[in-house]
């Protein structure tokens, strides 16, 4: 039975959790009224209560150390300039800490007291951030501003006696450095000095306050867990895996409890122990939660449990709550699937396919229960974005609505993906753009060959950057394509890098090209300048507040291709880069379908 998209978007998600000060209750996010809200449990099983009820999105919380209270961030119709506010679980006070709508703010976290909170905004210039701390019962203008910063900051959270924070600095996707900024002095020590570009990520503060843990690829194709002390700069391995990423960490600096995840294939595997007095891990334990995709570890204050958020695609979203010492995991929410059997949700097959320069592409392949093996079978080939992303076999509604509709849903992780090392990150830098658009015309070319596939109906899909891959292959190789579906995506890179936000512009020039150096190359591959070559109709999906690839985008390419293709756009005013809220998310899949059915008569 193919229940509607209303159905599947009703599918719950609960993430994202965060362990109050009493260890008794947690605070996550979930979505059951249609955009993420605050929900606290305070047992596995029980019903939550919800907190929070706003139209727009909350898009993370943070528990108060020491008070009843919690942090969290909010923006306005998909505009990203997230505001941070503090409520009071007693009276279920909501008070706006930052009130400066125009800018962007970004949790640093609390004092281990629970009386100041640090964040990072570019509230006194759009294209830089700057740190700030602010006592918990200030607003506004009460910020102290602590250092004024050139670029794209974030923080990793204060040091144990609260005199230090993390601060990071991207200055791409897969360069960034990590110094520790004095509260009192204003001071920055840099602690991660490197020529080229190499990834410094995760950073979380030791227990002893004298060093910092964080994974890096300084020394390898892939991501390492290290250990660097403060003081002397001296980094240490704390683990490596030569073929995996270890792709992030947590600390309980008050306890010594530490948990790294690896990607394996897109698939996570978590390790927990306790660091030693030399700081090696020891106790090591695999929680064990479900296999698929977990992150947001967030440990309680005792130290000796931790939550953390699990799902795979046949499963939504979920916080589990693992002990420690022995590894035993327990699910505390229950994400509802709106009366779909959980049985019939669809996982995927990892496979992998040869492109034209001999290496194997990963990619995840699901086909739908009606397929008979006979060639009848359409299929979308779904282009992740980033383009340092990667499509990991997390839950999906929509690619359940798909595959429930009779549609097999083909996912590439194409070079320049994340999750494979630094070698094949780089292989679609600035001038070899061309070459990752060149392994989705050989992912066609295997789905052809495959015997359920009927390739006269093969559908481009993708969002944001996996949006000018469809447009790309579309244009580049238009024979393969039924149809397109380009959804926030980028059609010019010269004009998408002259109007995207102030804040984000050189961070993308740094991966695409920069303006002043690469204009020529950048028109050479904007599929906006080739459009003449589509042949396939197109769907365009946009939300007016983009403040990352503008909507401009978006009319341009359907005035241009609707010259030789028909073309359906689909803007939504109260959106941002992406569909977020349920009823235009039912809106654009209901829309989406009805026009693969019409064009894949």
């Amino acid at each position: 039975m193919s229940h509607d998209i209303e159905r599947y978007l009703n599918i719950r998600s609960a993430y994202g959790a965060s362990v109050g000060p009493d260890d008794e209750r947690i605070a996550f996010l979930m979505d059951t009224t249609g955009v993420p809200q605050v929900w606290t449990v305070a047992a596995p099983g029980e019903w939550p209560e919800q907190r929070t009820f706003f139209d727009e999105r909350v898009t993370f919380v943070s528990w108060s150390p020491e008070r009843p209270e919690f942090a969290f961030g909010m923006d306005e119709g998909g505009n990203e300039r997230q505001q941070l506010f503090r409520y009071d679980l007693p009276t279920g006070e909501i008070t706006n800490l930052t009130q400066a709508s125009e800018a962007k703010h970004r949790w640093g976290g609390f004092t281990h007291d629970g009386e100041r909170f640090a964040f990072a905004s570019n509230r006194r210039d759009e294209s830089v951030f700057d740190v700030y701390v602010q006592d918990r019962d200030a607003t506004g203008e009460d910020a102290e501003l602590l250092v004024e910063g050139d670029g794209w900051l974030t923080l990793g959270g204060f040091s144990p006696d609260d005199s230090r924070l993390i601060v990071s600095e991207a200055y791409s996707n897969v360069d960034q450095d990590v110094s520790v900024l004095d509260v009192d002095t204003g001071e920055l020590t840099h602690l991660t000095p490197h020529e080229g570009t190499v990834r410094f990520q995760s950073a979380e503060w030791g227990p002893d306050g004298e060093s910092v843990y964080l994974v890096s690829d300084r020394e390898s194709d892939t991501l390492d867990l290290w250990r660097v002390d403060v003081e002397t700069g001296a980094f240490s391995l704390a683990a490596s895996d030569p073929d995996w990423e270890i792709d992030g960490v947590a600390v309980d600096d008050e306890h010594g409890r530490l948990v790294y995840s690896k990607n394996v294939d897109g698939h996570t595997e978590l390790t927990a122990g306790e660091l030693a007095d030399d700081g090696d891990l020891r106790d090591v334990t695999a929680p064990g939660i479900p296999e698929g995709v977990a992150g947001g570890v967030a440990y309680d204050a005792a130290g000796e449990r931790f939550a953390v958020t699990v799902t795979r695609r046949g499963d939504p979203a979920n916080v589990y709550v693992v002990d420690g010492d022995t590894g035993d995991a327990e699910r505390w929410t229950r994400a509802a699937t709106a009366g779909i059997p959980r049985d019939s949700l669809v996982e995927p097959e990892l496979v992998h396919y040869p492109t034209f320069d001999g290496r194997d592409i990963p990619a995840f392949f699901s086909l739908p229960e009606s397929d008979t093996g006979e060639g009848e079978t359409p299929v979308i080939v779904d282009i992740h974005g980033g383009p340092e992303s990667q499509r990991r076999p997390s839950f999906s509604a929509v690619t359940q609505y798909f595959l429930a509709n009779g549609f097999a849903v083909f996912e590439p992780n194409v070079r320049g993906s994340a999750g494979y090392g630094k070698a094949y990150g780089h292989l679609d830098d600035v001038e070899r753009r061309m070459d990752a658009v060149a392994d989705i015309e050989a992912a066609v070319e295997w789905l052809s060959d495959h015997p359920a596939v009927d390739d006269d109906r093969v559908v481009a899909m993708g969002g944001s950057y996996g949006g000018f891959m469809v447009l790309a292959a579309m244009t580049e190789y238009p024979d393969l394509w039924a149809a397109g579906i380009d959804i926030v995506g980028i059609a010019n890179f010269v004009t998408f890098l002259e109007n995207t936000g102030e804040w984000r512009r050189e961070l993308r020039e740094a991966e695409y090209g920069s303006l002043e150096d690469d204009r020529e190359f950048l028109e050479s591959i904007s599929p906006l300048n080739t459009i003449e070559a589509i042949r396939a109709p197109l769907f365009v999906l946009h939300g007016a507040n983009d403040p990352r690839v503008p909507v401009s985008e978006a009319h341009q390419l359907v005035e241009a291709a609707s010259e030789h293709v028909p073309v359906r756009e689909l803007v939504f005013d109260d959106e941002g880069h992406g569909v977020t809220k349920l009823e235009n998310r039912i809106e654009a899949y209901e829309a989406i379908v009805t026009f693969l059915n019409d064009v894949l008569e």
